[in-house]
This record gives structure tokens, C-alpha cells and sequence, in this order.
């Protein structure tokens, strides 16, 4: 639905109060941001990285990354 067709007319405006305790969402802003790119890989290579990331109870990019790092550095 777009959302021109939304009612928004029951919704109170946020009071002062409200937008000062307000607070950003998403991740941190480190200064150390990593760049979002996009890039293939075959599923049964992706399915064996996500299997290895969850048996180090980490996220699968950055298994992906701990792997390109050693790669790009010449570290075993």
C-alpha cells in the first residue's frame, strides 16, 4: 500500500520530551565503517561458510572477511 493511502490522522505528534530521548538505530558509528559491496558465490560454498561461521558462533561476513584479510596478507 502506498503510503499516501495510509491514515496517519490518530497518530499524536511526538512531543519534545519524546525527540530528545529519542535515539539513532542501527549499528554505531565507529569511524571504522566497513564498505557494503555485493558479490556471487555459489550456494554449496555460501551453505559451507554459514556452517562454518555458526560453529564459531559468528556471523558468516565476518568469517567471510577473516578470510579475505588472511588471504590478501599472505597469513596462513
Amino acid at each position: 500500500m502506498p503510503e499516501s493511502r495510509i491514515d496517519f490522522s490518530d497518530i499524536p505528534e511526538s512531543t519534545d520530551a519524546e525527540l530528545t530521548r529519542a535515539r539513532r538505530v542501527g549499528r554505531p558509528r565507529t569511524g571504522q565503517a566497513k564498505q557494503l559491496i555485493a558479490i556471487r558465490i555459489s550456494p554449496p560454498l555460501l551453505a559451507d561458510i554459514r556452517r562454518r561461521a555458526a560453529q564459531r558462533s559468528m556471523p558468516y561476513q565476518t568469517l567471510i572477511h577473516e578470510i579475505l584479510e588472511k588471504a590478501a596478507t599472505g597469513a596462513a
